[in-house]
């Protein structure tokens, strides 16, 4: 399916303030996140759990925003009767924060008309389905793979650089296209291996991948998902270098982790809010840009020299004004 770029449609809390978003109704705003890893995965579903977090800071705490989550749902039978549980339960709001969950959602969705729903990354909605209650966000992962695929160039020794891959679609496959790109863009003679292990959350299978790279040469290496985290222990052990996405890995590899890609999910929780709380249940697509600032980066302790900064940062301005256009597909 042809991705688009969808706007953030209102943003309502510039006018209203986040406290305007339970006016409409008596108590909390409750919502529930089923998702397929933890909350402190250092990826996927920890950008997410603290955009929920920060959302609920800001609106007031607790007594603003509840918060309830189930985490590891790796079976999707379970997850849909999770997510079936919640909207049992009166949670106004109910993410499936996985693309693996998406049937299930669409099933479920009818039932609950008064329900709305979210999932990612997607971009339907479900209203060529007749659906108005579904909400779906993606992040343009390309756009940071882009950017660090630059500066691992930049900084490969060898020219030998290793991508970790999980499953071959959503914003891993973006973030790994984009990343080829980058490194093709700052050092054409670097050669990319990448391996898929089928897994969002086979830690053996990633740091079995990391192994082959290494033992190919690779100093660099870079990988989405929950299921990095050995192939990281493994590249700071050999005195290597990781470039993360998704959330911040450089807190916990200060001197591995050159940079991460973060997802920032506030504006999307925000908006998702402003939409239900103005008589909206769904029918909006969202999509993390650099542009749109729902697309950040962290930077570890690795001592970089400035030229692969200035080169990340003309490759971030390139971007944002349409000068580098990131394809999203590449030939097989």
């Amino acid at each position: 399916m042809k991705r688009k770029v969808l706007l953030f449609a209102l943003l309502a809390l510039s006018l209203m303030g986040l406290g305007g978003l339970v006016s409409a109704q008596d108590g909390p705003v409750r919502v529930a996140i089923v998702m397929p890893s933890t909350i402190t995965d250092l990826s996927w579903s920890q950008a997410i759990y603290s955009g929920l977090v920060e959302v609920q800071t800001e609106m007031g705490g607790e007594s603003a925003l509840e918060i309830a989550y189930t985490e590891n749902m790796f079976d999707v039978t379970a997850a849909a009767q999770a997510l079936r549980d919640y909207a049992e339960d009166g949670y106004d709001i109910v993410i499936a924060h996985g693309t693996q969950y998406g049937t299930s959602l669409f099933e479920l969705a009818p039932d609950y008309p008064e329900t709305s729903f979210a999932w990612g990354t997607a971009t339907d909605t479900g209203m060529e389905a007749g659906l108005t209650n579904i909400f779906a966000y993606e992040a343009a992962a390309e756009e940071g793979g882009y950017i660090n695929g630059v500066m691992a160039g930049l900084l490969t020794e060898s020219n030998v650089i290793g991508v970790v891959g999980p499953v071959k679609a959503g914003d891993a496959l973006l973030y790994i296209n984009g990343f080829i790109q980058g490194v093709a863009a700052s050092n054409p003679e670097a050669t990319v291996n990448v391996t898929y292990a089928d897994s969002f959350s086979d830690v053996a299978k990633g740091t079995e991948a990391a192994q082959t790279h290494i033992a190919a040469g690779a100093d660099v290496l870079t990988g989405s998902s929950q299921m990095v985290v050995g192939a990281i222990e493994l590249i700071q052990t050999e005195g290597g270098y990781w470039f993360g996405t998704q959330s911040d890995q450089s807190a916990q590899w200060p001197t591995t982790v050159v940079a991460s890609q973060v997802y920032d999910w506030t504006a999307v929780i925000e908006d998702i809010l402003a939409q239900r709380a103005s008589g909206v249940n769904g029918g909006v697509a969202y999509n993390l840009t650099l542009e749109n600032g729902g697309l950040k980066f962290a930077f570890g302790d690795v001592v970089i020299s400035p030229e692969l900064l200035i080169a990340a940062g003309e490759a971030a301005k390139g971007i944002e004004a349409g000068e580098i256009v990131v394809q999203t597909e590449l030939p097989e």
